[in-house]
């Protein structure tokens, strides 16, 4: 059974907390997918990550980007998981899919 945690965005705001927990994710040799509310909404995130940081970057890709099986974070709208990933994100009222097989799952809201 998949542990399914939920994170409670009480005293900073998605942008701020996502890109540091795909780091520890990364950092634990797991493979990771964001399910965001939407195409559009994932494609920010995606942005997001370019620029959080300017002395580290997380590896990531859309559908805008493909060679979705290589990418260790995938960002996405849909209820997929190509990259094979362990861990899942849903965030911004994402609606939850399938999480059998994952590490673990975990549910982000304000």
């Amino acid at each position: 059974m998949t542990p399914v945690f939920f994170y409670h965005l009480e005293r900073q705001p998605l942008e701020a907390v996502l890109p540091k927990l795909l780091s520890t994710s990364l950092d634990r040799g797991w493979r990771v997918v964001v399910q965001a509310g939407s195409e559009e909404r994932a494609e920010a995130l995606a942005s997001l990550l370019w620029t959080y940081d300017d002395e580290s970057f997380l590896p990531h890709g859309t559908e805008a980007d493909g060679y979705e099986d290589l990418q260790p974070i995938w960002l996405t709208g849909q209820d997929e998981n190509p990259n094979n990933a362990n861990i899942r994100f849903y965030v911004d009222g994402a609606e939850i899919g399938e999480i059998g097989g994952l590490t673990r799952a975990v549910i982000m809201f304000d």
